[in-house]
Parts: C-alpha cells; sequence; structure tokens
C-alpha cells in the first residue's frame, strides 16, 4: 500500500512483472487504502529476485493484496494474505479467481494471525496502515511468534520522514523513497538465527 488515488487509474492498478505483468487488479476505494507505488514495486522485486522463486511470502495488511501477488506472478510458492476489511478480503479473493491464483486469504487482525498461525515465512510485506502506529508491535510478534524462517526478508513501507523501530537482528539491506514514502528491506541476521 502506498499512493494517491491521483497516481493511478481510479479503482484500477497493474502488475508490474513476471508471469502475471501487465495484469490488472481492481481496488476499492476505502479510506486509508494506498497501494504501493508501481515504481516501489519495481525496485523491491528487482531487489528480491534472487530471493522470490519458491519462496513462502506473508503480505501483512494486504489491502489490494498488490505485493503479494506480485511474488506470486514472480515465483513465490506460496503468499498468505491478511486483512481485516471484509469488502477488501472479498475484492482479494476476486482478483486472485480472476488471475487464476491459489493463495491463502487471512480476515483477521494482523497480530492476532501472527499468534495464532504456526506457518514461517521467507519474505514478510509489512505495510500498516500509518495512522496506526503498528510497525513496531507487528515486528515484535513476527519475531516472538517465530513467524520468520531463519535469513528470511522483511520489506517495510513507512512514511518518508520516520523509521520504524524494529528489532536489532533486522538488517537493513537496501531502501528508497516514493514521494511521501519510504520503503525498505531487511534481512533477519545470522544472529537471529541462533537465538
Amino acid at each position: 500500500m502506498a499512493r494517491t488515488r491521483s497516481d493511478f487509474a481510479p479503482g484500477r492498478l497493474r502488475i508490474v512483472g513476471g508471469s502475471l505483468r501487465g495484469s490488472r487488479l481492481d481496488v476499492a476505494d476505502a479510506p486509508g487504502l494506498r497501494p504501493t507505488p508501481d515504481r516501489a514495486r519495481e525496485t523491491l522485486f528487482n531487489w528480491l529476485t534472487p530471493m522470490i522463486a519458491g519462496a513462502r511470502c506473508l503480505d501483512l495488511f494486504a489491502g489490494t493484496g498488490a505485493l503479494g501477488i506480485e511474488a506470486l506472478s514472480r515465483g513465490a510458492v506460496q503468499v498468505d494474505f491478511v486483512e481485516t476489511d471484509a469488502r477488501l478480503v472479498d475484492l482479494l479473493r476476486a482478483n486472485l479467481v480472476r488471475l487464476k491464483q491459489v493463495a491463502g486469504v487471512h480476515r483477521a487482525d494482523a497480530l492476532r494471525y501472527l499468534a495464532e498461525s504456526d506457518a514461517r515465512y521467507d519474505i514478510v510485506f509489512l505495510d500498516p496502515p500509518f495512522t496506526a502506529d503498528l510497525w513496531t508491535a507487528t515486528a515484535q510478534a513476527l519475531e516472538t511468534h517465530a513467524r520468520l524462517a531463519p535469513g528470511a526478508w522483511i520489506y517495510v513501507e513507512s512514511p518518508a520522514t520516520e523509521i520504524p523501530a524494529l528489532p536489532l537482528v533486522w538488517s537493513l539491506h537496501r531502501e528508497g523513497r516514493a514521494g511521501a514514502v519510504r520503503f525498505a528491506l531487511y534481512r533477519r541476521t545470522e544472529a537471529s538465527v541462533k537465538l
């Protein structure tokens, strides 16, 4: 999530790479919904190119599901989408069916999902609503509930003016900016694997 309504045709955005490149996603008009900009998604998945094929991914605060669908398009073997808004969940499921993609879609609170799930992920997309200030709590829950595979990659999207407090075992790999949004890719360091 991360752009304004004026940045894309009303109600649609596109997948920028992989087998679904050019496919359109329907986008609901929902308060606070910020689909990640095409440029940021393209940059992120260029960074992830060596790691995405066969990866197990988690798209927390999924919104449109653009990040997770982009991962499926580029060869991720599993994607779980977590979203609380029923309308967004329904639209995400419809987009996945139309694109003939199989994935887990969970209508749930992100923190509750992390506490109750037993899955571990290679790549996590962490893009909570900016007004909710959930970066630190969600990052801690990923660690506390052991949802990250050894050496996992974590994508974090936040306002350009602030860098969230994240676990010390998350090492910044790359970062960029798109307008008022900072996007960054972290790697869970070897020190965290030994804990």
